[in-house]
């Protein structure tokens, strides 16, 4: 008797059960301009990515289009779950970007910018200064540093208006950099946070009648 007589075998139910498995689990990047992003990638706690619940992400995408307009620009600075939702509801004529530091959102094809709040202005030629007709942004980390750098992100890309969610504790601050008020609305995300999270703009919004 060979050695694979005595290696156990498994029924051809099962190998392709297996194989379904290994298929649905695969995490390599689509690389075909991100046209079968539907999913979104899970949590990443070690990068502070903390998703927003469905109610939200929807609030804060239309918040932005209805600010764009049909035809503008959107840039969401490090939340991928507002860009999801945009990308998901905007017309066409409506473009959108994702600045972030997880290469995973790669699967955004051309709309994804490798982004790094430690090089604000590290951008490529292609993200121009005053593109966008509104600048969404979410910085990873209650951080003053996080916040400053960011803000100067912020204050490159956007043509004018700024939408930026963060804690409460970062009100003072955000109003000082990018003269932002906390709006009523009040954000969600799908694990409850310890922390009181705000969202804050700068121009008249209908967040703040929420």
């Amino acid at each position: 008797m060979s050695d694979a007589d005595d290696e156990p075998q498994l029924s051809a139910h099962a190998l392709a059960a297996l194989q379904e498995f290994y298929a649905e689990h695969q995490t390599q990047p689509d690389q075909s301009n991100g046209e079968d992003s539907s999913r979104m990638p899970s949590e990443n706690w070690q990068l502070s990515q903390f998703w927003y619940n469905d109610a939200t992400a929807t609030a804060l995408a239309e918040e932005a289009i209805r600010e764009a307009g049909p035809s503008g620009r959107i840039a969401c600075i490090s939340c991928p779950t507002v860009y999801h939702k945009v990308r998901t509801i905007k017309p066409d004529t409506c473009h959108a970007i994702i600045l972030e530091f997880d290469e995973r959102f790669q699967q955004y094809g051309d709309d994804f910018v490798l982004y790094d709040y430690n090089k604000p202005l590290e951008l490529p030629e292609a993200v121009a200064k005053g593109s966008f007709d509104i600048v969404l942004a979410d910085p990873p980390f209650l951080a003053e540093e996080c916040l400053e750098k960011t803000s100067q992100t912020v204050q490159y890309l956007t043509k004018g208006k700024i939408l930026l969610c963060t804690g409460m504790v970062m009100g003072e601050l955000a109003a000082r950099l990018l003269s932002t008020h906390e709006c009523r609305y009040r954000p969600q995300h799908e694990n409850n946070l310890a922390n009181e999270f705000r969202c804050y703009v700068n121009y008249d919004s209908q967040l703040d009648r929420a």
